[in-house]
C-alpha cells in the first residue's frame, strides 16, 4: 500500500465527524503545499508497540538530538485522538512560538509548544489553523 493509500485508509477508519474534518485538513494541506512530502506513521515502535496515535505527515526536516544523532521528521502533521483532532507543527525556534502566534486567534483550542487539539473545526478559526501550517512550513523552508 502507498503513503497516500495508508493516509487515505487512517482518515477512512475513524468515525464521524471526524472523518470529514480530517479528510478537508488532507485535501487542503495537499493543495496548499503540494511540494511538501507525505508520511504516514501508524503511531508503533520498532518493536510493533503502540506508542502514539497514527499521523499524517507533511513536509521534513530533520530532528538534532542532544547527543549530536539526528532523525528524518515531518514538518506538520494530523492525527486524530480521543476528543477530537490534533495538528503537530513541529521545528519550531521555541515551545511559547505557537502559542504567541495563535493561540489568542484561533478559538476553542489546546495550543501547546508544538500541537494544536480542538473539538471540531467549528469550535476554530480555520484560517489562524492553516497560518500556524503555513508557519511551520516557512520554518521549514528557512531552516532546511
Amino acid at each position: 500500500m502507498t503513503i497516500l493509500q495508508r493516509a487515505q485508509t487512517y482518515i477512512d477508519s475513524q468515525p464521524e465527524p471526524k472523518r470529514t474534518e480530517l479528510q478537508w485538513l488532507h485535501d487542503s494541506i495537499r493543495q496548499t503545499w503540494p511540494e511538501h512530502e507525505l508520511w504516514f506513521l501508524d503511531g508503533k515502535n520498532e518493536a510493533g508497540k503502540v506508542v502514539s496515535n497514527p499521523n499524517i505527515g507533511y513536509g521534513r526536516y530533520t530532528i538534532a538530538y542532544a547527543n549530536g544523532s539526528t532523525k528524518e521528521f515531518f514538518r506538520v502533521g494530523v492525527s486524530a485522538n480521543t476528543n477530537g483532532i490534533s495538528v503537530y507543527v513541529m521545528g519550531l525556534p521555541d515551545k511559547a512560538y505557537l502559542a504567541k502566534a495563535i493561540g489568542e486567534r484561533i478559538g476553542k483550542a489546546n495550543v501547546t509548544g508544538y500541537c494544536i487539539k480542538f473539538k471540531s473545526l467549528k469550535d476554530i478559526d480555520v484560517d489562524v489553523l492553516l497560518e500556524a501550517i503555513r508557519i511551520g512550513f516557512d520554518v521549514s523552508s528557512s531552516n532546511g
